[in-house]
C-alpha cells in the first residue's frame, strides 16, 4: 500500500491500528506529502525527525521547536 491521505473514519481506525502494531512507513510518507506540494515541516518537541525530512526531501524547509524561543521564531516566519 503506498502513502496517501485517507478521510474514512472505518479506514483511519484500521490504519491507526496498522501504525501502532506495523511497519511505520516514515519515508513513503514523508515523500508523498513532498511529491503533494508539502515544502515546510515542523517537528515539535524534538531535533530527530528534521534530520530525517532532509534526507527524504533535501530542498524541504524544516523547523524544530524545542523551546520558548524557537516558538518565537517559528511565529516571526510566519
Amino acid at each position: 500500500m503506498l502513502a496517501a491521505p485517507i478521510a474514512a473514519p472505518d479506514e483511519i481506525k484500521l490504519r491507526l491500528v496498522e501504525q501502532v502494531t506495523g511497519r511505520v512507513r516514515w519515508r513513503e510518507s514523508v515523500a508523498a506529502m513532498w511529491d503533494a506540494g508539502v515544502t515546510e515541516f515542523v517537528e515539535v518537541g524534538g531535533k530527530v525527525l528534521t534530520p530525517m525530512i532532509k534526507r527524504i526531501a533535501p530542498d524541504a524547509t524544516v523547523r524544530s521547536i524545542v523551546t520558548m524561543d524557537d516558538i518565537e521564531a517559528a511565529l516571526g516566519a510566519l
